[in-house]
């Protein structure tokens, strides 16, 4: 038999330590994805440009592969 708790409500019961975890959260997040798009960037510019060919790409992608990465 299942039972539904109807006295507490969900909305605006967010404490203000998991709203502050959640920024940090979102900073970390964001600092690891720029970081693996400059990653992505520099190993493909340091690839000559028969090996880019090889694998596709051209020197014009390089900024669009490390960002939608």
């Amino acid at each position: 038999m299942t039972t539904f708790d109807t006295n507490r409500t969900s909305f605006g019961s967010t404490t203000v330590a998991a709203r502050i975890s959640g920024v940090f959260h979102t900073a970390i997040e964001t600092a690891v994805s720029w970081n693996d798009a400059r990653m992505t960037r520099n190993t493909l510019s340091s690839l000559t440009n028969r090996e880019l060919e090889d694998i596709g790409l051209t020197r014009g992608d390089i900024e669009m592969v490390a960002r939608t990465r």
